[in-house]
């Protein structure tokens, strides 16, 4: 932040008097009420600068809108060291525990008061109102996946219960027709098309697996696709790709795009050379447990670029 005095010329101080008019005149002497205040400001203002610095404009984070935060949770702040990374994605894991959703990736690792609502829904509906509409500052739908780690049939039921209180800010779906929001929820995990059965209104979203490239449900259903990656590749993310995988990847890609889907893989290498590849080949999201690792990447392409 810069702090910009008074003008001055010839020991004169300039001051607006009204709109196109400009006074000149010779201070008068100081009171001595006047000085006092003047100095204690002085001395006030010169111990903030002490303890705390100059102060700086924080500039907002390049946006990773092409990066996904695997296990968000586990993370020392779950949700705001992605958001202060900029990514645009992030998962979290749910048990249903004596009628409340925790976040946890096992089920003897839930504590109280981790639940969904109080490390993701609310904080994230609390910066959809700082930003109007957005979570980032001008950014695009954040993702929000949910990964379901019980049976859905008793799951399900909860999460949608809870979904409807943030519905002022979730993307819907009703009539074959999405009405975009700032939060687009996807469920993953132990999930069924069927959960969805009998809904006028859905909040949320579903996520697909290689094998629905074939029967290629509806995009506004199934809007991205994740696959384990050992599951078609055996590449370890060292070297370079060979040419039959880098091939057999680029072909899954442009099937789902051609479908209107995003792509993510998980259980991958987690390293530079590793996201340059999949980058390069059109790979939509970045699954990583390396948020800063991510973060600078895409950074990096970016001073590239220019």
């Amino acid at each position: 932040m810069e702090f910009i005095g008074a003008g001055r010329r010839g020991g004169r101080r300039r001051t607006e008097t009204s709109p196109g008019t400009r006074a000149w005149f010779r201070p008068a002497p100081p009171r001595l009420a006047d000085h006092m205040k003047t100095k204690t400001g002085a001395v006030i203002s010169l111990a903030v600068l002490i303890v705390l610095g100059p102060l700086r404009a924080v500039e907002p984070p390049l946006l990773a809108t092409q990066a996904h935060a695997h296990n968000d949770y586990m993370h020392e702040r779950p949700l705001f060291d992605a958001l202060d990374h900029g990514f645009c994605s992030v998962e979290a894991d749910i048990y249903l525990v004596d009628g409340e959703l925790l976040v946890a990736h096992e089920r003897r690792q839930v504590k109280p008061g981790r639940t969904l609502q109080a490390l993701y829904l609310d904080p994230i509906r609390e910066r959809v109102k700082r930003y109007h509409g957005s979570v980032h500052s001008g950014g695009p739908e954040f993702t929000l996946l949910i990964d379901l780690k019980q049976d859905w049939h008793t799951l399900y039921p909860a999460l949608r219960n809870v979904l409807t209180n943030y519905a002022d800010m979730l993307t819907t779906f009703s009539d074959r027709a999405k009405r975009s929001n700032a939060v687009l929820v996807i469920i993953t995990g132990n999930r069924n098309e069927a959960m969805f059965a009998g809904e006028t209104v859905r909040y949320a979203a579903y996520d697909g697996e290689l094998s629905d490239l074939e029967t290629n449900p509806p995009a506004l259903l199934v809007p991205w696709i994740s696959a384990n990656w050992s599951s078609r590749f055996h590449w370890n993310g060292a070297g370079t790709m060979p040419e039959a995988e880098l091939g057999r990847l680029k072909a899954i890609v442009a099937q789902a795009h051609e479908q209107g889907r995003r792509v993510r893989f998980w259980g991958a290498p987690d390293n530079p050379n590793f996201w340059q590849a999949i980058y390069a080949a059109g790979v939509d999201l970045i699954n990583t447990d390396n948020l800063a690792g991510v973060a600078q990447f895409f950074l990096d392409r970016r001073k590239q670029a220019r």
